[in-house]
């Protein structure tokens, strides 16, 4: 009876033991699963916060659009090299009468004229994350000759230093010309490039093949 006892506790001691080993092993497994699940999650985040922070405004596309035709181009550089647009917007925009070039009455012809009304107040010259933009690209029309002034309060009341400048235009038919030079010397900072004249009907290849020739790293 004696013996028959004690082979009764000694099995009930050793299905201790292996409910304890399985559920330590159990345990272990459960653990090494949670901390390979977090790790990779942290992971992921990891580079998810990579991916934003590349993306935090290392081009800017910066441009005044008095017909639409800036704009289309800025648009298709700016899905070219994944840099954000910015669009400047004079406090009192411009209607079709104002851009009446043939009216020597019209606002452009008066603007023209007497260049103390070139100074065009802007809706907002602060871009966000401006400072952490590597290269600024530029565009505008061509107002006889030159830049269309709208741009110019932008120019002025921005630090451009430490950054790539690249101009580029609209136009039917005025080229580029000094308009971009006249621009640096109004900042008087940053690293100016020469710009680039597009045709109001600029095709999508015209402009990839620009940006391609700057050899620049975008975002």
């Amino acid at each position: 009876m004696k013996k028959l006892i004690s082979i009764l506790l000694l099995g009930i001691f050793v299905s201790g033991l292996l409910v304890g080993c399985s559920s330590s092993s159990s345990d272990k497994k459960n653990g090494a699963a949670t901390s390979i699940k977090e790790s990779k999650k942290e992971n992921v985040n990891s580079s998810k916060t990579n991916a934003q922070d590349g993306k935090k405004g290392k081009t800017l596309i910066v441009y005044y659009s008095a017909t639409g035709n800036t704009k289309k181009v800025a648009k298709e550089i700016a899905k070219k090299t994944n840099g954000v647009l910015f669009e400047l917007q004079p406090a009192k925009k411009y209607t079709t009468e104002d851009l009446d070039y043939n009216n020597p009455k019209s606002r452009v012809c008066k603007e023209h004229d007497h260049v103390n009304l070139q100074d065009v107040k802007l809706s907002e010259t602060t871009v966000k994350d401006f400072k952490k933009a590597k290269v600024v690209i530029l565009g505008y029309p061509i107002w006889w000759g030159k830049a269309a002034w709208p741009v110019n309060n932008f120019v002025k009341n921005n630090d451009f230093t430490g950054k790539t400048v690249i101009p580029f235009c609209t136009s039917a038919s005025s080229e580029i010309g000094d308009s971009g030079k006249k621009l640096s010397q109004m900042a008087g900072t940053g690293k100016w490039q020469e710009g680039k004249r597009f045709s109001s009907d600029a095709s999508e290849e015209e402009i990839q093949d620009w940006i391609k020739s700057l050899n620049l790293e975008w975002n």
